[in-house]
C-alpha cells in the first residue's frame, strides 16, 4: 500500500521535467500519504494516466512484495505505514521492511520513467494527426 504513492513521489522529485508543476506538487502530498500507508495518494496520477501509472504501480508493488517475502518481513499491525517503525516488535525485520519498500518504490519510478515518455510521444503524435486532419 505504501509503494505506489512513494514510487510516484520519487518519480516527481527525480524526473522533474517529466511532470507538470501541479503534478510535482501533488507528488509531495503522495509522499506523505504513502508514508502513512494511504495508497490513495496515487489516485490523481492513475486517473490522469491509467495506462502508464497502473502498470507501473503493479510492477512496483509486486517487486516490493516479492522482496518482502524473500526477506521474511512480517508486519503485525493491519495499518500504520512508516509510523509502525516506531512501535517495538510491530515489524519483525525492520531492515528488510525498508529494503522491500525502497525496491518497490524505485521499481515504480523506473517503470514510470519508461512508460510515461512513450505515452507522451503517442499523445503528441495523435494531437499532430488531429491538427493535420483539421487543416
Amino acid at each position: 500500500g505504501m509503494v505506489p504513492p512513494i514510487g510516484i513521489a520519487i518519480s516527481t522529485f527525480v524526473q522533474r521535467k517529466m511532470w507538470s508543476k501541479a503534478e510535482r506538487e501533488t507528488g509531495k502530498a503522495a509522499l506523505v500519504l504513502g508514508l502513512s500507508f494511504i495508497t490513495e495518494g496515487a489516485i490523481p496520477f492513475a486517473a490522469s494516466r491509467p495506462l502508464v501509472v497502473l502498470p507501473s504501480c503493479i510492477v512496483g508493488s509486486a517487486v516490493g512484495s516479492i522482496v518482502s517475502f524473500l526477506l521474511g518481513v512480517e508486519i503485525r499491525a493491519p495499518h500504520g505505514g512508516f509510523f509502525l517503525t516506531m512501535i517495538p516488535n510491530a515489524i519483525n525485520n525492520l531492515g528488510g521492511f525498508f529494503i522491500a519498500l525502497a525496491a518497490g518504490a524505485v521499481a515504480t519510478a523506473v517503470m514510470l520513467a519508461i512508460l510515461k515518455p512513450m505515452s507522451d510521444k503517442k499523445q503528441l503524435a495523435k494531437e499532430g494527426a488531429a491538427e493535420k486532419n483539421a487543416a
